[in-house]
């Protein structure tokens, strides 16, 4: 379905000041619930959402999530924003004896139901924070779910945006990116755990949850790449915040809260706090239908669904999200949402993630008090930047002003809480030990799914497997090694030698080019463009405006056309370049960009997108084979992949 042809709901302002009545009616009716002690109190329940990523045979996104639900026909599964992503829900369970361990099946059959449809239509299905394969012409409105929900949500954020969305991150490598859409953030994939809390106990344990928010992800980190980039050991934490971030730049530089946020300050009293707060400074961008009036239905003793506060909600992205639902029984519940988590990189390694934070969850409280009186909320905040930013390398300053490294902080003080907490629900030992086993011998051997993709990418370094080959078979073993559920501390380092599949990474020439381009700008003079040449051992230039545009390509026998020349006025780039130049986009078959070059006998393609110059196709990619060889495989590959 043309994705243009879908419009998003549209609201009149009569409509959206409507929605905000019934937002404000809802958030006292829930101030009323928690008067006369209509929420739901003394059983505490988990949950899990496991998100992933659909891919095709040769780890790619694979936009068929439409297809793979209708096949499934199964009421826990759900869209993602993206095409190449689903969702599936599990349900609640009591938290006590073998829940962590039905979880867990629940999950695993879920996934496989998913695989299972997912590989009749030459598909799989990755568990892993960020693809490592993603592209950024995997993120154009063609891979949108056809939602009209997720188009206005588009409309509205790229409205307040003013049409770009701009994001920079700087780790090992940096990225600089400005995107048109929200797809960005259909780059990430969680695996988010819930944690149901009475209403008197929300402050303590929320403030609790982002306490412990730190180093449960320092040691869950699984999402290094993004982009060929190496970035953040969590770069999904500073990709969905700047993704979604909407703030103009006056809101900017006033320090206007972003959308995505770990919040400002402890908790002191309800969850109402958070609300207010939330409503008082983000604006509301959807609209829902109408309910039934939610203070007649609190006046009559019913448990409202709070429709408009819940999609207001969902529309803010606190890394601990708060929750208000309704159960099948007709009974209203609070919960806390971790939405930090990294899907991956095996199921039994999530659940040692969530036994983890479940763990901690149920014994902080008890061993510190209340959390606010022992660690400053920066402290929090400081700490939780610093796992997204260096996992278990990362140093914490934790509760009484106390710093040291996180890997020391889990092993020496937090696993044994944890276990301690675990026990005090009365978890099944055997489950205790299998999950928190996993997570301290990974933390031991500091083998998180980051540790492991960089450590294995690094493997390239010497073979000289160029970063769109690495990230393929990154990926295609992750896929691999999670049939097995062997957790990730025990996998082997993905191999980087041999070439036997390399043809299948060159199919598309946004996989076969060079990005890591030299360039010089119009006005630069052919002294300094030679010199280039000469230092770098490169026979073209391209020749791109501040902007990035291509303009021109410049090559080594056009500026030995000037040799003999009587002149020795300086001579500018521009006198010289073509500026008529053949060139290719990143969607263009590799083939067919090799005919090109053969056919109009050139050694060099310019790659563009959107007038803009993305990289270069150059003969010295292929290692000198022949054309032949190259044709030959290329098709080969073409034909595997199924492209015509």
């Amino acid at each position: 379905m043309d994705p243009k042809m879908l419009k998003a709901e549209e609201f009149s302002e009569e409509d959206l000041r409507a929605f905000m009545r019934r937002l404000l009616d809802d958030v006292h009716a829930l101030e009323e619930m928690l008067d006369n002690g209509m929420i739901e109190s003394g059983v505490r329940r988990i949950g899990a959402e496991q998100e992933m990523f659909l891919v095709d045979r040769q780890g790619r996104p694979a936009p068929v999530a439409v297809e793979v639900l209708e096949q499934l026909d199964h009421s826990s599964f759900t869209t993602e924003l993206a095409r190449f992503n689903l969702e599936a829900n599990a349900k609640p369970y009591r938290f006590g004896g073998s829940c962590l361990r039905r979880l867990e099946k629940e999950i695993t059959d879920l996934v496989s139901k998913a695989r299972t449809v997912a590989n009749e239509m030459d598909t799989d299905v990755l568990l892993c924070g960020i693809l490592p394969t993603l592209r950024q012409e995997d993120l154009s409105l063609d891979n949108m779910t056809p939602v009209p929900r997720y188009y206005a949500l588009n409309q509205i954020l790229t409205w307040l945006t003013g049409g770009a969305f701009q994001t920079q991150i700087k780790g090992l490598d940096e990225l600089q990116l400005t995107h048109d859409n929200i797809l960005l953030e259909a780059c990430n994939t969680s695996f988010q755990v819930h944690f149901q809390v009475a209403p008197n106990e929300f402050a303590k344990l929320y403030n609790v949850a982002q306490a412990v928010t730190a180093p449960v992800l320092a040691a869950g980190v699984n999402s290094p790449v993004l982009l060929q980039r190496r970035l953040w050991a969590e770069t999904r934490v500073a990709l969905f915040q700047q993704s979604v971030d909407t703030r103009s730049t006056t809101h900017k530089k006033r320090g206007h809260r972003r959308r995505v946020s770990f919040g400002e300050r402890w908790v002191d009293e309800s969850i109402i706090e958070i609300f207010r707060e939330d409503i008082a400074r983000l604006r509301v961008v959807l609209a829902a239908g109408e309910d039934e009036d939610s203070l007649a239905m609190v006046a009559r003793g019913e448990a409202p669904p709070l429709t408009a506060l819940r999609t207001y909600n969902g529309t803010v992205y606190r890394w601990n999200r708060p929750c208000y639902g309704v159960s099948d029984r007709g009974k209203a519940h609070l919960r806390i949402e971790n939405r930090v988590l990294p899907a991956g990189p095996t199921i039994v390694d999530e659940m040692a993630n969530a036994a983890f934070f479940f763990g901690l969850m149920s014994s902080v409280y008890s061993h510190y008090g209340p959390i606010h009186e022992v660690m400053p909320f920066e402290d929090a905040k400081s700490n939780f930047l610093a796992a997204a930013r260096h996992g278990l390398s990362g140093h914490f300053r934790w509760v009484n002003g106390r710093e040291m490294r996180a890997a020391d902080l889990i092993l020496n003080e937090l696993l044994p809480l944890a276990r301690e907490g675990l026990e005090s629900k009365k978890i099944d030992p055997e489950d205790i030990d299998r999950y928190l086993g996993v997570l301290e011998n990974r933390v031991k051997a500091e083998r998180t799914g980051s540790a492991w993709a960089l450590r294995s990418w690094a493997n390239g370094d010497a073979t000289g497997v160029r970063p769109q080959e690495r990230q393929r078979r990154i990926t295609k073993q992750m896929i691999e090694c999670q049939r097995t559920d062997v957790p990730v501390h025990e996998w082997d380092l993905c191999d980087m030698g041999g070439t036997d599949e390399l043809w299948e990474s060159l199919v598309y020439v946004g996989q076969s080019m060079m990005t890591d381009l030299i360039t010089v700008a119009p006005g630069d003079l052919i002294d300094l463009a030679a010199s280039k040449m000469q230092w770098q051992h490169i026979r073209q230039l391209a020749v791109e405006d501040q902007e990035g545009s291509l303009v021109g390509l410049i090559s080594y026998r056009d500026i030995l056309k000037l040799v003999g020349r009587p002149s020795r006025e300086p001579v500018a780039v521009s006198d010289i370049m073509t500026e008529n130049v053949l060139t290719v986009t990143p969607r263009t078959t590799t083939l067919e960009a090799l005919r090109l070059m053969r056919d109009r006998g050139v050694g060099c393609l310019p790659v563009v997108d959107e007038g803009r110059l993305v990289g270069m196709l150059t003969e010295s990619i292929f290692l000198g084979e022949s054309f032949s060889l190259i044709e030959a495989e290329l098709k080969r590959a073409q034909e595997a992949s199924g492209i015509s």
